[in-house]
């Protein structure tokens, strides 16, 4: 993860959740650029735009009400899944070799997971 300047934090920059998932969106630009340039525009821009809305929904939610920070993350969860299926489709495709891959479903995973706990965490909160 790169570190920026900067004097303070907004809340959601110091959860684990959303530093992986900026660390997963920079993997995913990277990888596009190995995609055929036709399938940039089309599958490419898919997966961009479900890596880019992990960060973004985390960011969004965080620090509203409890429900509504639930219900962006669902959103974020769903961005996961949809993640999972346009990079199996690029590896079935050969746009991504095998390496490549293992390490996007091994970073969703660990999203997943996170996003998991972050829910349990927010459901205890909600429910004291």
């Amino acid at each position: 993860m790169k570190n920026y300047p900067h004097s303070s934090f907004f809340d959601f920059e110091s959860l684990e959740l959303y530093k992986k998932s900026l660390d997963f969106t920079d993997f995913v630009y990277d990888l596009i650029i190995r995609f055929p340039k036709e399938e940039r525009f089309e599958l490419g821009s898919q997966l961009n735009r479900a890596a880019t809305s992990i960060s973004l929904n985390i960011a969004e939610g965080c620090g509203e009400s409890i429900p509504l920070s639930l219900r962006y993350l669902r959103i974020v969860r769903g961005s996961i899944r949809e993640c999972l299926a346009s990079s199996t489709i690029a590896f079935r495709r050969n746009y991504i070799d095998e390496q490549s891959y293992i390490e996007a479903r091994t970073s969703l995973t660990e999203l997943s997971k996170l996003a998991a706990g972050y829910k349990k965490f927010l459901n205890r909160k909600l429910n004291k």
